[in-house]
Order: C-alpha cells, then sequence, then structure tokens
C-alpha cells in the first residue's frame, strides 16, 4: 500500500508564486507515474500534470509554462512549482500515484489565488 502525504498549498496574491510537494511512502513500485490533478468547486477533477519515474512529463494547457514538475532522481517525491498564479488556479490539489493502472490519492491541499 502506498501512502502520499502533501504539503506547500496557501493563499498567495495573483501573480505570485507556490510549491507543492507530495511524498510517497510505503509499497512503491516502478515503472509508476506521479503527479498532480485539482478541483475547484462545482468542477470535476482535473489534471494538472504528470511525471513518470523516468523523467518524462506531462501537462495540461491550462498550466504550461507557468507550472513545472519534478521528480529529483527520480525519487518518491513529486514537486509541483506554480508561478505567474491566476484566480482560475484556485483548486483544492491532490497528488496521485499510479502503478499499473491502480491510482492512490493523497488527502488534498488547497490552493487559493485572491485577485
Amino acid at each position: 500500500q502506498v501512502q502520499l502525504v502533501e504539503s506547500g498549498g496557501g493563499l498567495v496574491q495573483a501573480g505570485g508564486s507556490l510549491r507543492l510537494s507530495c511524498a510517497a511512502s510505503g509499497r512503491i513500485s516502478s515503472p509508476n507515474v506521479m503527479g498532480w490533478y485539482r478541483q475547484a468547486p462545482g468542477k470535476q477533477r482535473e489534471l494538472v500534470a504528470t511525471i513518470t519515474s523516468s523523467g518524462r512529463s506531462n501537462y495540461a494547457d491550462s498550466v504550461k509554462g507557468r507550472f513545472t514538475i519534478s521528480r529529483p532522481n527520480a525519487r518518491n517525491t513529486v514537486y509541483l512549482q506554480m508561478n505567474s498564479l491566476k484566480a482560475e488556479d484556485t483548486a483544492m490539489y491532490y497528488c496521485m500515484y499510479i502503478f499499473y493502472g491502480t491510482t492512490t490519492w493523497g488527502q488534498g491541499t488547497q490552493v487559493t489565488v485572491s485577485e
């Protein structure tokens, strides 16, 4: 079983930056994918960014050029550096881990961007 612990959310003004962290522990296996989804009130959960254990990353169009996902040394901690934040980035951000079709979710960390 895998556990995910997120940190780094908070309140920031538009144009500001935040960095989210997600640490995975437990039965970590490779190859795997880690990443972030987000869910705003009244909306469906949506992809933000993912990164494989081999370092390949993928981004939603809405965050390309502003967010960077990283996974130093392909270890079990993933970071999401969020720059030039907009009010529409306000959401609960969830870390995820996928191994062979099984997905584990973190509890979420709130990001609020004020205009």
